[in-house]
């Protein structure tokens, strides 16, 4: 149940930690959550979804029809996400917990009001298995979701074939990662922006989030 905490309702409390389950748009909630870690422990759950299944219902609520989708969700989604607060991540207040799942993504018949509306929307999902949990507590925790492949110094691409990641979720996360001070800016291969694992432990300080760069 939510409970009020300040000028905030927050999704849950257990004990003296707050619980916000944000399954999208970090953004949204980058000045409540700074302003949250002033003073408490926050827990941030974000569910990802590795199989979803589509279902179609009618207007009486029976099943159409069903399928799965062909989207996977991988745990490196989550950079997706954090581009808005890197530079929150190690707090020492802040927990972020990713749960990788199976669902259902419902959706019913809309009346069409252009030509080109597909005629349904989406009203509901419905968990359906917790498949994992992984636990960040600290920078390095990220930094370990970096493939033990790569090379010494190595390129966004480097990242895209052995972590066989998506080019723009590779820039994603060595933006993130960059902000987070896990690894850093070596220099150029040509064109390519270069980059190195930062082996030593750094201070974490609070600043100003800023907006993500290729």
């Amino acid at each position: 149940m939510e409970v009020r905490v300040g000028a905030f309702w927050i999704d849950a409390r257990r004990g003296t930690t707050l619980i916000e389950i944000q399954t999208a748009n970090f953004s949204a909630m980058r000045s409540k959550l700074a302003r949250l870690l002033a003073e408490h422990d926050v827990l941030l759950v974000h569910p990802i979804a590795q199989e979803k299944y589509l279902v179609w219902l009618d207007a009486d609520g029976n099943t159409l029809r069903q399928r799965k989708s062909p989207m996977r969700g991988r745990l490196e989604d989550i950079f997706a996400q954090l581009v808005a607060f890197p530079e929150l991540i190690g707090h020492p207040r802040l927990t972020l917990e990713v749960v990788l799942i199976r669902e259902e993504a419902v959706r019913i018949p809309a009346p069409r009001r252009k030509r080109f509306d597909r005629g349904w929307i989406p009203i509901d999902r419905r968990l359906l298995e917790v498949v994992a949990e992984h636990v960040f507590v600290e920078p390095a925790d990220f930094g370990a979701l970096l493939p033990a492949a790569l090379p010494d110094v190595f390129t966004a691409r480097n990242l895209v074939s052995a972590a066989r990641l998506p080019l723009r979720t590779a820039q994603r996360m060595l933006y993130c990662l960059r902000k987070m001070s896990v690894v850093r800016v070596e220099g150029k291969k040509g064109r390519a922006v270069t980059y190195a694992r930062v082996s030593a432990a750094h201070d974490f300080s609070i600043t100003q989030p800023s907006s993500p760069s290729a």
